[in-house]
């Protein structure tokens, strides 16, 4: 369930035996992503508790995102320069394997996989089963602060992999597909904790993100996922399809699962439905206007 080249560059997934073995390998870097949108200091507060060894933390409020708009989702992409110097900052240069992991089934790291990607890093890979996983092994932890030795990032951001609202309204005339990473329950508007308009885009399809995972938070097998995502893509290609979530994280969760799958190339809706329902001229489908 990993893509590797001869020199071991790792861009889907990483075990956790994989990522012991190269624990305390200069040329490997580990980021903790631990993040909960109803407690954003939860994260932080549990890795100074206890960590993966040698693991740099990174916020996704603070770190992982760009100033709020009244016109951009609750998460909207980061300034590329000011992200490559915050990954230079945390040593991480053209040469080496990054791995980032979470407590929330990849749900909040997966968005640094995609942002470095983004960049033009494509040496990053999530650690499968995540802490959880690594903890249930008995795996090493520590809690001790890091001696950081910065590096050059060198940011070369790949625009084509991310589309905005205005290509969304293009996309939706053209009956593109577009997957929604939202719960079934978020999607069909039954309920919405988080944004202040329920429901979805119409035309749009839900696959959930966890319905990615096995019962113990793993990844399903490249053949599972495809079995799960041909449906839904019924013959259009891959890089082709749009992925959309609440505000653009959990949206890269599947976007992953079809890199695993062996079907790469589609496009985040960086802003997604926190974005979308920001202009009321956006169609949207909600449980109330369409009962």
């Amino acid at each position: 369930m990993t893509i590797a080249t001869k020199a071991q560059k790792f861009t889907t997934l990483v075990s956790p035996e994989q990522l012991a073995q190269h624990l305390h390998d200069p040329q490997w870097l580990i980021f903790d992503c631990r993040f909960a949108l109803t407690r954003p200091e939860s994260g932080r507060q549990a890795y100074a508790q206890a960590h993966i060894p040698g693991a740099r933390y990174a916020h996704l409020d603070e770190d992982l995102c760009g100033p709020l708009t009244r016109t951009n989702g609750r998460h909207p992409l980061p300034d590329p320069n000011v992200l490559a110097q915050k990954l230079g900052h945390w040593s991480v240069d053209s040469d080496k394997q990054v791995v980032v992991y979470d407590d929330s089934f990849g749900s909040m790291a997966v968005r640094l996989w995609w942002l470095l990607r983004w960049l033009g890093h494509d040496a990053v890979a999530l650690l499968d089963g995540g802490f959880p996983a690594w903890k249930r092994q008995g795996r090493e932890l520590d809690a001790d602060a890091l001696v950081l030795r910065p590096a050059e990032f060198r940011a070369t951001p790949n625009d084509s992999l991310w589309v905005d609202s205005d290509a969304m309204l293009q996309a939706l005339a053209q009956k593109r597909v577009i997957i929604d990473a939202r719960s079934e329950e978020r999607f069909s508007g039954l309920i919405e904790p988080i944004d202040k308009v329920a429901g979805h885009i119409p035309g749009t399809l839900n696959s959930p993100f966890e319905d990615n995972l096995d019962l113990r938070g793993n990844f399903l097998k490249p053949e599972e996922l495809r079995a799960l995502y041909e449906p839904l893509l019924a013959g259009a290609s891959p890089d082709q399809v749009i992925h959309m979530c609440g505000s653009g994280v959990t949206a890269c969760h599947n976007l992953l699962a079809l890199e695993v799958a062996g079907m790469p190339g589609g496009k985040l809706y960086a802003g997604s439905w926190s974005e979308w329902i920001t202009d009321p001229s956006r169609p949207i489908w909600s449980k109330g206007a369409n009962a």
